[in-house]
């Protein structure tokens, strides 16, 4: 009878070990077979990144070499501006690359640099102020350092598809290794970056010759508790108002960056292509957004774009933000705000948008500015009367209007200004006067017939 009772309770046993056994092997599947999804959607992410990074490193090639054969505005400024969009793509694409062992400082620098002096190019009225023959010679230097990135690029993507390499194994080799090996995808980067090494800061031209290093000031002035992937991936779909199950992808950037943040690519099923953004890890704040669609036929006006592009600050906590400029580029508006405190105008918080002129849609975002310089003011009095502050003026300037202002001086310090728009013959001008001292802080030749200032 006991040895009955055994051999039951040992079938009871083995029975028992055998369902166990099973739902181990189905758990290890499934997680096994999630872990390979999740390997798959990661190396699809840096695959397509990587691929158009050298399109559009392509792209920039182009409409630079075009550039220098370019002789009118009406040539000359779009391709600026596409210079400008082009390249903060590029910047972005960067940051989603497996890079972290690789030092791209250089090459992050440099991009930033082409894009700062391609868009205050775009937006300079080139019929009257023409480019300089030492713009053009920075012209002829950016085209020869941006082919030498194209290569290293293209020779990577050669290497990659002729051997058959994956993003995840790379990324798994530059862990292990200190220094990237001859002849690796790691060290084409390595020589990209010291190929741009040699472009001195006097080869950008007029008034960029000490571009800020606003990354380095925004590392400083970024704050608040750390956010997760998931927080980031909710907050990129808040400030885009996209549904919940739309495909997000968060990682964290390289070394490309000097503040910590998350590189994320956002879906638009509507318009069947993507969003890229940077937000900082801490606050999870969206520095900058940008999205590369084509737009379709014009059915909103540039005064419309105004109120959707006031209306998106505004439910995003960027309030009591002032139009300073509106500009339109084929069907893309390109507006820019500062900040408004007891009715002066704070130009060092600003920020600039991009808006669909087809259906409204916010297609660009650049806060660094605004992240940087927003703070709680004590503004003061000016010492001056508006009177007093005229008097200071070229005489034969016809004063339109006039505000009061905080602008950044030469040494970097807030000042508080008189803002005087006025014309001179044909010419539309921006000064400003000191006051406290009356001294003429900045003077700008504005492109009167684009500039918007009338909207509050």
């Amino acid at each position: 009878m006991g040895r009955n009772i055994v051999i039951g309770l040992l079938a009871v046993a083995i029975v028992a070990t055998g369902i166990w056994g099973f739902q181990q092997q189905n758990q290890n599947q499934s997680i096994q077979s999630e872990n390979e999804t999740l390997k798959i959607t990661a190396e699809n992410h840096y695959q397509r990144a990587f691929h158009e990074l050298a399109f559009h490193i392509d792209n920039i090639e182009d409409q630079l070499g075009s550039a220098l054969a370019m002789n009118t505005r009406r040539q000359l400024t779009p391709a600026f501006a596409e210079v400008w969009r082009v390249t903060s793509l590029a910047q972005e694409e960067i940051g989603q690359l497996p890079l972290n062992s690789v030092d791209l400082g250089q090459t992050e620098e440099f991009l930033y640099k082409l894009g700062k002096f391609s868009y205050t190019t775009s937006i300079r009225d080139l019929d009257k102020e023409p480019l300089t023959d030492k713009e053009y010679e920075t012209l002829k230097h950016l085209y020869n350092h941006s082919k030498g990135i194209s290569k290293e690029i293209r020779k990577s993507q050669a290497m990659m598809l002729s051997r058959g390499d994956q993003w995840l194994n790379i990324e798994k080799e530059m862990e292990a290794g200190d220094e990237p090996a001859v002849n690796t995808v790691a060290s084409n980067f390595k020589v990209m970056n010291k190929s741009v090494e040699g472009f001195s800061e006097t080869e950008w031209g007029a008034g960029l010759a000490a571009i800020d290093d606003l990354n380095g000031e925004l590392k400083k002035a970024l704050n608040g508790q750390e956010v997760s992937k998931e927080e980031a991936a909710k907050i990129a779909r808040r400030y885009l108002e996209m549904d919940e199950n739309v495909p997000v992808n968060v990682t964290k950037t390289g070394n490309g960056l000097a503040y910590p943040a998350y590189t994320i690519v956002i879906d638009d099923p509507e318009h069947k292509t993507h969003y890229n953004m940077d937000m900082s890890v801490k606050g999870g704040e969206p520095i900058w957004f940008l999205q590369d669609r084509q737009i379709s036929e014009q059915n909103i006006s540039l005064n419309e774009a105004v109120k959707k592009g006031k209306a998106f600050l505004e439910k995003h906590g960027k309030k009591n933000m002032h139009l300073i400029d509106s500009k339109q580029y084929d069907s893309i508006g390109m507006l820019e705000f500062v900040y408004l405190e007891d009715n002066v105008r704070v130009y060092p918080d600003s920020i600039t948008l991009e808006v669909a002129l087809d259906d409204g849609d916010i297609l660009g975002y650049e806060a660094k500015s605004y992240l940087i310089h927003h703070k709680e003011r004590n503004i003061p009095k000016p010492k001056l009367t508006d009177d007093e502050a005229r008097a200071k003026l070229n005489p034969r300037l016809q004063v339109m209007e006039d505000h009061i202002a905080i602008i950044e001086n030469d040494l970097k310090e807030e000042v508080l200004c008189y803002e005087f728009y006025g014309v001179i013959e044909d010419d539309t001008y921006r000064i400003f006067i000191n006051a406290k001292d009356g001294e003429e802080e900045k003077v700008e030749k504005l492109d009167h017939a684009e500039t918007v200032h009338n909207f509050s």
